[in-house]
């Protein structure tokens, strides 16, 4: 199960501070929301904000491009220290430029969904990709409701995933917290991008380490209703 607190909620003041909690937190992933404030409406940072953060950690970074534009990003990102990048199946006619894009770049590669579209709209990338990230909340603020109604696409996702013999993560971004990443890993979820829930306590190492149980104990109740034979 993949950890990734998310630095939108981190203190914007001190990211040198929050990079280096991250570090001792055992996270497995730094999750970085980049917004241009055309696709999605708010503005974060952009690749100079990563590339002084990489020295200060050596913790997977996981780059979410929320942008109309990100072919114009990803050398940017790339060279900034992104491990993963991810684009969104929303850019329609790009997406299979851009993902290959990524991969020729030596980044491993992440598709995002929003909530109003539907999940069939991924299902031609899954072969080509490492992540799917299912966006849990619409995008473009920290702190909103886990949607619930997206719940659906993470189950159809791990689906085709056994039926395709793929091993691509499936991801899942908002609103993720104590509760909600336990229903997220039952459906099928393995990697969780919580923004407030972890970088609001004080302990964030305590608070990584209790997602990952309750995910890991979701999971394997999942698993093992499955194997209940039916009467």
């Amino acid at each position: 199960m993949i950890i990734a607190p998310s630095l939108l909620a981190a203190d914007f003041g001190r990211l040198a501070a929050e990079t280096a909690r991250v570090n001792r937190s055992g996270a497995d992933w730094l999750h970085l929301d980049i917004m241009d404030g055309h696709f999605v409406p708010n503005l974060s940072f952009g690749p100079g904000v990563v590339k002084a953060l990489r020295p200060l950690t050596r913790v997977f970074f996981d780059v979410h491009l929320m942008c109309s534009k990100p072919e114009i990003l990803l050398e940017p990102f790339a060279r900034a220290g992104a491990d993963q990048i991810n684009i969104h199946v929303e850019l329609g006619a790009q997406v299979t430029s851009l993902l290959w894009k990524i991969r020729s770049l030596g980044r491993k590669v992440g598709l995002a969904i929003n909530p109003p579209t539907q999940i069939s709209a991924v299902q031609p990338y899954l072969d080509s990709i490492d992540e799917l990230l299912v966006m849990t909340v619409n995008p473009g603020f920290g702190g909103q409701a886990f949607i619930y109604e997206t719940l659906p696409k993470v189950e159809q996702a791990a689906a085709w995933r056994r039926e395709r013999g793929l091993n691509f993560h499936i991801g899942v971004d908002g609103g993720v917290d104590f509760t909600t990443v336990a229903d997220c890993a039952h459906a099928g979820a393995d990697a969780f991008v919580s923004g407030t829930t972890l970088f609001g306590k004080r302990n964030l190492a305590a608070a990584v380490r209790k997602m990952r149980a309750l995910a890991q104990r979701a999971a394997a109740r999942a698993t093992a209703a499955e194997c209940v034979p039916a009467r």
